[in-house]
């Protein structure tokens, strides 16, 4: 079965209202069977952005519901894909990636993912597929 990279992007849009993509990513999160693949910085960046003490209950049960299915995988933080992220990083100062999104491109190589859950156009500039936008 085909892998699907979950971003940030999606679960800030599942879990906020107000965001422009919830309809999108809602739906696709009740209609989805296929795995997802996320990683440990991705996490990071979501748990970063619910830091605030009454969100932080919504980061974890987003974490145990991935835990929960053993279908999907979150890429533990390790050094080689951290120095393989930085070194894109390093190498493309014409765009504007961040260091999350720069080693989320190298995991989704490495599993040989295409699609993305997110609108972030920085994934349609490294080749990919964004599945919210």
């Amino acid at each position: 079965m085909t892998h699907i990279f979950a971003d940030s992007f999606f679960f800030f849009a599942i879990i906020n209202p107000r965001d422009p993509a919830p309809a999108k990513a809602i739906d696709f999160s009740q209609q989805n069977r296929s795995p997802l693949v996320t990683t440990a910085w991705v996490l990071t960046e979501l748990a970063d952005g619910l830091a605030s003490t009454p969100r932080r209950q919504t980061f974890l049960q987003i974490l145990r519901d991935i835990e929960a299915n053993p279908a999907d995988l979150i890429v533990p933080a390790n050094t080689e894909t951290f120095e393989n992220g930085v070194e894109l990083y390093h190498g493309r100062p014409d765009k504007q990636w961040s260091l999350t999104d720069c080693v989320s491109f190298v995991v989704m190589t490495e599993e040989g993912i295409t699609e993305a859950l997110t609108g972030d156009h920085h994934f349609e500039q490294a080749g990919f597929i964004t599945l919210l936008k």
